[in-house]
């Protein structure tokens, strides 16, 4: 995808804030992935009450939400402050595919040592172990692009989704590889990573932390790991 070029007059420029959820109530350390039943704790709450206030008043037209729990929940505060506002589901932008999912990895990752999982690990940087980036960063794109088009000439879409599906569509816009270090990647919980949609190509991207203050402990640089 086209990244950077530069803006004129004429053309038609939308913005798509593509938000993840806020923490969620995990208290087992099950890898959730698309599991049902796993909404926010009593922190994610908070967040996403913060960021109803943070959206305000943003002139938000178009709201599009991730089918699973957290997300829904994330997005509640923000949807009630505009109530106007139809939510669109859309599967789309659901978490990623994961062979792991329901597992409890535990102090040294016990879950990556058994042997049935080894076929799983062959190939990192597909992953062998779930959903293609290929197909996450093309469905993903494909949903930024169609909240881009119901946001309307000028408008703002917000869009609720997980850690993975974002951080891939961001590495697509950005030319960047889709192979990483997941304890890299730049999107803590209720954080907002926006997509400027120029003449229906998305040509540039930008990152906020609005609810910095209330996030846990974070793992090595500035990055926490979850989905």
């Amino acid at each position: 995808m086209p990244y950077g070029r530069g803006m004129t007059a004429a053309e038609d420029v939308r913005l798509v804030h593509v938000m993840r959820h806020g923490q969620v109530h995990n208290p087992g350390g099950v890898l959730y992935g698309r599991i049902e039943g796993f909404g926010l704790s009593n922190l994610g709450h908070e967040m996403a009450w913060r960021m109803g206030q943070y959206w305000a008043e943003t002139p938000l037209t178009h709201l599009r939400c991730s089918p699973l729990q957290r997300a829904q929940e994330t997005l509640e505060p923000t949807a009630a402050r505009h109530a106007h506002l139809e939510i669109t589901t859309d599967e789309r932008v659901i978490e990623a595919a994961n062979q792991f999912e329901g597992m409890v990895f535990g102090s040294g990752n016990k879950a990556l040592r058994d042997p049935k999982m080894f076929w799983h690990m062959r190939n990192p940087l597909k992953p062998s172990w779930g959903e293609p980036y290929t197909e996450v960063a093309t469905r993903m794109e494909a949903a930024i692009l169609d909240a881009a088009r119901d946001a309307g000439e000028g408008g703002q879409a917000l869009v609720v989704s997980h850690q993975l599906p974002i951080w891939i569509a961001r590495s697509a816009a950005e030319g960047r590889p889709f192979a990483h270090d997941p304890r890299r990647r730049e999107c803590t919980l209720c954080s907002v990573t926006s997509f400027t949609v120029r003449d229906g190509l998305i040509t540039a991207v930008s990152y906020a932390e609005p609810v910095a203050d209330l996030l846990p402990v974070k793992r090595g640089r500035k990055f926490k790991v979850g989905t």
